[in-house]
């Protein structure tokens, strides 16, 4: 579903009088469909700025990133025009960053059902559906009305993940999704996340735990140093669910 190849990333600090700043050595790999692949690596070595290029929030400075779409045509995520890239996060990706990005004053259930109603899911099922999937995620239901700037680090991350997921992607992105939660919550998180590949999602995901890219992963790239080789890519031989 998705090939990375020779893909780089360089930052301009225009604080250094415009002096290039490398953020990741060239990276390439594959990801089938319905399989996870994790990113490993020392911290620095680029894993979230590789994340963010596939996902285009940061613009690759060289490389392609091939997607093989829902409409089944292959697209190059780095050329891809911006109203076609949005149509198809809209509509294919979901993306978890390490930290809750959301409008102030909206409730933790309209946070998680805003995808549903831009899909013209009426409110009332959107908001049951969205409380369905944060209950599961233990998420207290006296707190589905308040604002997720309120919540705890684990509760922010667990409603980061229900908003990314509340509709299925065909490819999710995870940037340490479960840093912050406690060990029957990591459960509840590794049980979804594997539900979601049995069920044809891809998962591209970055998790400092071993134990966890063990239980979830079917391959792990190693990030190459900065300044270095190409990364390798290690593919798991047996079943690690739960």
């Amino acid at each position: 579903m998705l090939t990375v190849e020779k893909l780089e990333k360089q930052f301009v600090s225009h604080v250094l009088n415009g002096k290039e700043i490398l953020g990741f050595s060239p990276v390439s790999f594959s990801v089938p469909q319905a399989t996870a692949l994790g990113l490993s690596g020392p911290s620095g070595t680029g894993k979230s700025s590789v994340l963010k290029c596939i996902y285009r929030t940061y613009v690759a400075s060289a490389g392609t990133i091939r997607y093989h779409s829902g409409a089944g045509d292959w697209v190059d995520l780095t050329l891809l025009p911006e109203n076609e890239l949005l149509r198809l996060r809209r509509a294919e990706m979901g993306y978890v960053a390490q930290f809750l990005s959301v409008l102030p004053r909206v409730s933790a259930v309209d946070t998680v059902a805003e995808p549903l109603l831009a899909d013209g899911v009426p409110r009332e099922e959107a908001r049951d559906r969205a409380r369905r999937l944060l209950a599961r995620l233990g998420i207290e239901r006296s707190l589905h009305d308040a604002y997720p700037a309120t919540f705890s680090g684990g509760e922010k991350q667990r409603v980061n993940l229900a908003r990314a997921v509340i509709r299925p992607p065909r490819l999710l992105l995870l940037d340490e999704p479960t840093a912050s939660l406690d060990p029957g919550s990591l459960q509840v998180v590794l049980d979804l996340l594997l539900e979601l590949k049995a069920a044809g999602t891809t998962l591209v995901a970055i998790f400092h735990d071993r134990s966890i890219m063990d239980r979830l992963m079917d391959a792990v790239y190693r990030m190459p140093e900065k300044g270095g080789e190409t990364g390798q890519l290690a593919t798991r031989t047996s079943s690690h669910e739960t």
